[in-house]
Order: C-alpha cells, then sequence, then structure tokens
C-alpha cells in the first residue's frame, strides 16, 4: 500500500494491485474502490492480469512494481528461499513480468535478499565431513538467480539497499530495490534528498518528535506490554534500551537472552524523539523487537505507525488491532515509494538522471549494490576455481 500511494503521490495512476491478505484486501477496497484488485499471481494468467488491470492487449505497460513475500529471505526467518511457497511467488513475479513486457519493472524486497542463497542446506549438514558449499547454496545465490532471470528476459538490471530515511521518511527501514529497464540500460541509483546530519547540501533526517505531534492519545489504539516488561521501561527515558537498565536488572530483564549472540538493540527499547524510528514491525510488542513510545509506557500506537510510515489520517484500515498493525508495518514507506515514482518518470521520459553525490552512503551496509555485487561474486568463484 505504501509503494501505491508513493506513486499516486508523485502523478503514476496504479490500475491493478496484487494482495493475498483478506484483512488488507478490505482496506485496499474502501480506500480505493475503483482499483483492479487480484489475489494469489500465480492464479492468474497475463489476459486475465491485463483484463484486470483494465489495460487492452496492444496497449504498453508502463511500470510493474511490487515487494513479493519477503518473509522466505528474512534474516530473522529460516531463510528457505526459492523452497519457501513464498519465494516461489517471486519467480512467478518475475515471470509475470516478462511476459507483461513493461518498459520498466521495481522488485523491492528485504535485505536479507542480498545474502539468500538459492538452494539452502541446512548447517548440520555444513562443515567437516560435508563437501563445500555450491555456487548455489553461496550467499547471493537467490539474487543471481533473479539477475539471470531478468536479464535473459533482456532487461538491464540495477540495484542496491536504501535506507528509507534518505529519501524523506522518520523511519531507517532499509530495503532492496531492483530496478529492471528494458531497454537493457543498466538504471542509475535512485536520488536521495535526505541525510543524517544535512550532508552534502540536503535536509536532515526526519525525526519520530516531527511526524507524531498533534495525536491525542485519547483517540489511538495500542496493544499493551506485559508488567514484567513495563517494570524496566518505567527506567528507561528516550532512546534508551535494555543495556540503559541498572547493571544488576539487566539480566533479570533479558532472561536467558542476555546470553544470546549479538547486540540486542530490540529488546526493551524505546525510540527516541529526535532521530528516524527504527524499522516498524508487524508486532510493536514482540519482546526481540520492542518499540516503545519515546515517554509513555506503551508500544507505538496504530496511529503512531501510521504517521511513521506516512500514510495519510484519513486512511481506513480493515480488521482487529494485529491486523491494523501487520498491514501498516508490512507497508513500503510512503517516500520511498514517492522516490522510486520520481525515478521511473524521468527514465520514461528519457531524462538524463545523473547521480549528484558520488560514493552516498545509501545504506549503513556495505557492498550493496549491483556493482559490489557481482565483484563480490566473481571473486568468490575464482577462489573456488583456484582452491
Amino acid at each position: 500500500m505504501g509503494l501505491d500511494i508513493g506513486l499516486e503521490k508523485v502523478g503514476i495512476e496504479v490500475l491493478l494491485a496484487s494482495e493475498i491478505d483478506a484483512a488488507t484486501r478490505k482496506t485496499i477496497l474502501l480506500n480505493k474502490p475503483n482499483i483492479g484488485l487480484i489475489g494469489d499471481i500465480n492464479k492468474y494468467t497475463v489476459s486475465e492480469i491485463r483484463k484486470y488491470a483494465n489495460i487492452p492487449i496492444n496497449k504498453e505497460i508502463d511500470l510493474v512494481i511490487g515487494g513479493p513475500p519477503c518473509q522466505a529471505f528474512s534474516t530473522a526467518g529460516k531463510r528457505e528461499g526459492f523452497n519457501d511457497k513464498r519465494g516461489n511467488v517471486f519467480l512467478t513475479f518475475i515471470e509475470r513480468i516478462l511476459e507483461l513486457h513493461p518498459k520498466y519493472a521495481v522488485i523491492e524486497n528485504v535485505r536479507g535478499l542480498l545474502s539468500a542463497p538459492l538452494a539452502h542446506r541446512p548447517h548440520t549438514r555444513r562443515g567437516f565431513g560435508y563437501p563445500p558449499l555450491t555456487s548455489e547454496e553461496d550467499k547471493g545465490g537467490a539474487l543471481l538467480h533473479i539477475i539471470e532471470l531478468l536479464k535473459n528476459g533482456g532487461y538491464g538490471v540495477s540495484f542496491n539497499l536504501y535506507n528509507a530515511a534518505n529519501f524523506g521518511s522518520p523511519q531507517k527501514r532499509e530495503r532492496v530495490v531492483i530496478v529492471c529497464s528494458r531497454n537493457g540500460k543498466v538504471a542509475p541509483f535512485l536520488q536521495p534528498t535526505h541525510s543524517e546530519n544535512g550532508e552534502h547540501g540536503l535536509s536532515k533526517w526526519r525525526t519520530v518528535k516531527e511526524v507524531v505531534r498533534g495525536l491525542e492519545e485519547k483517540d489511538q489504539e495500542f496493544v499493551k506490554f506485559p508488567e514484567k516488561r513495563l517494570k524496566y521501561y518505567r527506567l528507561l527515558g528516550p532512546g534508551q534500551y535494555w543495556k540503559h537498565l541498572p547493571s544488576q536488572l539487566q539480566k533479570e530483564a533479558l532472561g536467558a537472552s542476555y546470553y544470546a549472540g549479538g547486540g540486542k538493540t530490540g529488546f526493551l527499547r524505546r525510540l527516541a524523539w529526535n532521530k528516524p524510528s527504527p524499522t516498524l514491525v508487524t508486532n510493536p510488542a514482540m519482546p526481540a523487537t520492542d518499540l516503545s513510545h519515546p515517554t509513555k509506557n506503551r508500544p507505538l500506537s496504530v496511529q503512531e505507525y501510521m504517521r511513521i510510515q506516512e500514510f495519510p489520517d484519513t486512511w481506513k484500515l480493515f480488521g482487529n488491532i494485529n491486523d491494523k498493525y501487520k498491514q501498516i508495518g508490512n507497508a513500503v514507506p510512503i517516500s520511498l515509494g514517492a522516490a522510486i515514482g520520481k525515478h521511473i518518470l524521468r527514465l520514461l521520459s528519457n531524462q538524463i538522471v545523473k547521480e549528484r553525490i558520488l560514493n552516498f552512503s545509501f545504506s549503513r551496509y556495505k557492498n550493496t549494490s549491483h556493482h559490489d555485487f557481482i565483484k563480490i561474486r566473481h571473486k568468490t568463484r575464482l577462489q573456488k576455481a583456484l582452491a
């Protein structure tokens, strides 16, 4: 939904949506009663898709855009990739792109896609006594397969990992955006409008305080933290998390998770007023990914979620409170959707799109673009050949 609103914000008419979640489908129709709406794309032919979009068979399509289910590639999940039925929807989406043959296609997905293998081998079958990983089992194998499918279909492919905060979103959400060009050219990167501290003459990142101001507490819907967590939240201020608790309480607060690896930055986490939000998740009260209000002893509300994702206050949501959190949490930040839309409009009008800022840090991670990906894959293959 965020992609659609972002595209429409810059003047792109969205003719068709594909959605399988029942509550989200009803939300779409509540807000856009005249849009074409289909379900599982595995069940629709190209001619049926054109029919629902009201696009004649002889009319060219400017853009196909979407974010196929990402759980199969998420760094927080099992990462079964294309072996997961949700991953197979990804392959169907690419097939539909090649069949519909639009001038441009855009695929949005999670950071985990950059490192997901094409074929998953369980960790219990790796290492001593087992053969080395094949190229399909290597990190990035799934993305390499996607690129090859698109290139074989005649499309030029570029991609990068983009932090939505660099495009005006009050949220540090990182998403892979793949731009596919039917003319075979490799499209330049999106153009940032914001930077953390106003570097490069850009606007500063937007903050939580900036976007949630004015919301009345009585009008908000939110789930509750259990009392055992509230005990610790009462000791934390804006921008703090479990490590800011008194040292004698830290182990007690985290329990067995205290001994787990990683930074555990999502535990007992209050948002800061003066920074963008972390990535919104589908439930703000899950222990490892808490999203607490900066000062109130509660999770972020549905209405605060909407403001952070930049949905208009007039947007109607169907379903219970968990459905609402899920719909907004799964959305693409509207500013990122608008940035993609502007980029495509420039390409469609044959404008020369130059990267105004060389070596801009689009993400907090390194080696995330198609340039880096190709270099690393070639290096890995060479090392295996020489081994």
